[in-house]
Formats: C-alpha cells, structure tokens, sequence
C-alpha cells in the first residue's frame, strides 16, 4: 500500500500544481504520510517536475 500512497501523492501534486498555495499543501500531506525513502524518491521527482515551473520554486523549502 505504501507504493501507492507514493504513487497517489505524485498524482494529487500533477493535478494542484496551477496553484502554488494548494501545491504546498499537498505537498506537507504527502511529507507527513510518505515512508522516509519515498520522500527521497519525491523529492528527486519534484526537482525534476519543478524545474521548468518557477512559481512552485518556493515549495521545495519544505523539502529541505
């Protein structure tokens, strides 16, 4: 089931991202449900899925 919360949240991050204030919402739920290495995992997606998307630049502050 893990596997599909990662799945779920990359999903839900996709679907919010026109709106920097949802994206980071979303964001903290999925920190806060994901499995440490899944977190690794997200964050090596969101810099990639973030890199041509500056206005959720701010986001990734709670990946740090």
């Amino acid at each position: 089931m893990a596997r599909a919360m990662f799945e779920y949240s990359k999903t839900i991050l996709k679907k919010v991202s026109f709106s920097s204030d949802l994206f980071y919402k979303e964001l903290e739920k999925a920190l806060q449900r994901l499995l440490p290495h899944e977190i690794n995992e997200l964050t090596i997606w969101l810099k990639q899925y973030t890199s041509n998307k500056p206005e959720l630049y701010s986001c990734m502050c709670l990946i740090s």
